[in-house]
């Protein structure tokens, strides 16, 4: 019921692509991050909570939206939007057709997350899954494990006079962040002005978090030592961080598991802590779906349609515009 296309996956039954990589007529968003919204379309359908999201990073961009679960008719298919537990807005979207039904998860993840809605199990014929961690090393810690840890790390700084920076992505993981933080301390936290926009989308959808500061808000010359600073990976080396003074920084990220990569960036610390499934949730999702056959897409995603096929189960693989981890890294 969906064909690969260079401008991605097209369901011609219903005249819609799904997270097209370039300007494509009418596109079916399953959330708001760049490798799967892209600018340029005439026409965008996502869940409610993602519509802001989109809002905000298009501009004027014809963005329609529904509430998660409600039906809704696009040529010969039924279409819904289900959680994907992945960011805010994120959404599975179910396909139903003359190809019987299809569910193309996006990203997703199963841990809980207070900024987004958790992730809702969808039966279906075909899955099609995502398989940014599907390696079996990738398996997460308990999140308030995570956060433990990274309150030690800030308080220690704070000990030495150090400014803790925290590298971390723009939409889902910094506010996760801010949220999580919230349950254990009251202490407000500076973010790169990058982040602004989105925190505030996040604010305005009721989720709550620490309180945030920019650096402009603070007066030059102002020591920072002791504080927490929120910032995007491309801000590292840049001249922004000349205000930081002595620091010590890490990165938020499920990469952080390998630590070869944490030495190969040059972190002097790495927080496993995840907007993806894991090795074992992927396993657990695709079972609890009950599909017969199931597609990988974006990631390690010949590995994990092998060990299905190894398994007796029908799968293969759908190729994307983002073929490694690079393509998936910046909204890890």
């Amino acid at each position: 019921m969906l064909s690969e296309t260079p401008a991605g996956l097209y369901c011609e039954a219903g005249g819609f692509h799904v997270d097209p990589w370039g300007p494509v007529p009418r596109a079916l968003i399953t959330h708001a991050h760049g490798d799967h919204a892209r600018a340029g379309s005439a026409s965008y359908l996502c869940a409610d909570p993602c519509a802001p999201l989109l809002a905000r990073r298009f501009g004027s961009a014809t963005v329609e939206s529904m509430p998660y679960g409600q039906r809704i008719t696009l040529g010969q298919t039924s279409v819904s939007f289900h959680p994907a537990g992945h960011v805010l807005g994120s959404a599975q979207i179910r396909i139903e057709g003359p190809g019987g039904v299809w569910v193309i998860s996006g990203d997703y993840k199963r841990a809980a997350d207070p900024t987004c809605a958790p992730f809702e199990v969808v039966p279906c014929d075909t899955f099609i899954t995502e398989s940014t961690f599907a390696l079996p090393i990738y398996r997460w810690d308990l999140t308030e494990q995570v956060v433990s840890e990274m309150m030690e790390w800030w308080a220690g700084n704070r000990d030495r006079g150090f400014t803790s920076i925290v590298f971390c992505y723009t939409i889902g993981k910094a506010q996760r962040l801010l949220a999580e933080l919230a349950r254990v301390t009251d202490q407000p936290v500076l973010a790169h002005g990058m982040m602004v926009p989105m925190i505030d989308v996040y604010r305005d959808a009721g989720v709550r978090m620490l309180p945030t500061q920019t650096l402009v808000e603070r007066a030059r010359g102002t020591s920072l030592a002791g504080e927490l600073v929120l910032a995007p990976p491309s801000a590292r080396g840049t001249p922004w961080m000349r205000r930081l003074g002595d620091i010590s920084d890490a990165l938020v990220s499920g990469l952080m598991r390998v630590r070869g990569v944490r030495r190969q960036r040059a972190y002097d610390r790495g927080f496993v802590l995840s907007d993806h499934a894991d090795w074992p949730s992927l396993l657990s999702t695709i079972r609890e779906s009950g599909a017969s056959r199931v597609l990988a897409t974006h990631g390690h995603a010949e590995p994990l349609a092998r060990y299905l096929r190894e398994r007796g189960l029908e799968s293969g693989v759908i190729r994307t515009a983002w073929e490694d981890e690079g393509g998936a890294d910046d909204y890890e």
